[in-house]
C-alpha cells in the first residue's frame, strides 16, 4: 500500500490503483487510519484528505482543501464512502450525491448509528441499484481488498465497477 495525504500531492498517472478516501474529517474518529491500517497489505494507493495541521481561521487553507479534495476525487479509480456516527457528514453527503451519479468505482459504509443512513440507503439504491452499502469498516475494507484482487487479475466487471445506464 502506498499513501498519500493532503496537501501531499499525486497525479493519477501510473499503473497503481488510486481509492480516495472520502467522509469525515472533522468532528469524527480518525477512521481514515483504521482504513489506512485495514488495508496495509493491499496494492492500492490511498488518498487521505485528512491533514495533519489544521488552520481553521484560514481561508485559504480551506479553498486549498477543498481544490485538492476535488482533484484527487476525480484521479482516483474509486472512491470510498464512510459516514461516521459522530457527525452528520454534509460535505460528504453531497460529495456523495455527486459522485452516485458518475460512472466510478464506489464504496460505500455507514456506521450502523448514522443517523442519516437509510437517507444514504435509499438513494444510493435509486440510482444504483447493484451498489451494496455496508455498516463496519471491516466490510468496507474486505470490498476493497476483493475489487483490488479482481483488477490485479485483469477482470473488469461492469456491475461492480460502473453504474448501469438509465433505461428509458
Amino acid at each position: 500500500m502506498k499513501y498519500v495525504e493532503c496537501p501531499e500531492e499525486r497525479s493519477g498517472a501510473g499503473t497503481d490503483l488510486l481509492l480516495f478516501l472520502g467522509g469525515g474529517i472533522t468532528g469524527c474518529s480518525d477512521w481514515q487510519q483504521e482504513m489506512k491500517n485495514k488495508l496495509s497489505v493491499v496494492d492500492v494507493t490511498l488518498l487521505n484528505p485528512r491533514r495533519k495541521n489544521w488552520d481553521i481561521n484560514d481561508p485559504t487553507m480551506e479553498r486549498a482543501q477543498i481544490e485538492w479534495e476535488h482533484r484527487h476525487m476525480t484521479r482516483s479509480d474509486a472512491i470510498l464512502f464512510w459516514f461516521a456516527s459522530e457527525t452528520l457528514c454534509p460535505i460528504t453527503l453531497f460529495e456523495l450525491g455527486k459522485w452516485v451519479f458518475r460512472p466510478k468505482k464506489l464504496f460505500i459504509g455507514c456506521h450502523p448509528d448514522y443517523k442519516r443512513k437509510n437517507d444514504v440507503i435509499i438513494q444510493t439504491e435509486l440510482e444504483r441499484p447493484f451498489q451494496k452499502v455496508v455498516f463496519s469498516l471491516d466490510d468496507l475494507a474486505n470490498q476493497v481488498k476483493d475489487w483490488v484482487l479482481l483488477k490485479k487479475e485483469n477482470h473488469f466487471v461492469r456491475m461492480e465497477d460502473q453504474p448501469l445506464p438509465v433505461q428509458a
